[in-house]
């Protein structure tokens, strides 16, 4: 497949880009502003843009999928051009649960301590032997090195 993410820069948008990545797709993106660590993770993957910005001419009728970070406007340029192509698109979220629609879920969410959380019930995890994939948005080495 050929995916192209507008807002690839996000902590959940760039580490869905390189799981795509690893998973063999292809994987183009765009942003207006990339910070660490997603700068360096794409970077060393190869996907990090060129140039920062919005470049419609990026869209072309033969990627399979489009999709849009919650940083990407509605009147971004390249959705615009995705839409008027008549492509794929999809939001994140939709991504996140396209990928995991036949998975056992546990969702943390909450203002403080999401990635605290997460850590503590993936080591048990890890612990009971069970196998499971994760989605998080900080880098941490504490994390097994499973991914999404």
């Amino acid at each position: 497949m050929k995916i192209h993410f507008i807002a690839l820069g996000g902590s959940i948008m760039h580490n869905l880009a390189l799981d795509a990545h690893h998973k063999g797709h292809r994987v183009t993106g765009s942003d207006d502003e990339v910070f660490e660590p997603s700068r360096s993770r794409l970077a060393q993957q190869g996907l990090l843009p060129d140039t920062l910005g919005w470049f419609p001419e990026k869209i072309t009728a033969d990627l399979d999928q489009v999709i849009v970070g919650m940083h990407a406007r509605t009147d971004n340029p390249e959705l615009l051009k995705a839409q008027a192509l008549g492509l794929p698109i999809c939001s994140y979220p939709q991504y996140i649960y396209e990928n995991a629609r036949h998975k056992h879920r546990v969702v943390i969410a909450g203002s403080h301590g999401k990635t605290t959380i997460t850590a503590m019930v993936m080591h048990v995890l890890e612990k009971l032997g069970r196998q499971f994939d994760y989605l998080v948005g900080a880098a941490r080495k504490a994390l097994p090195k499973t991914s999404a």
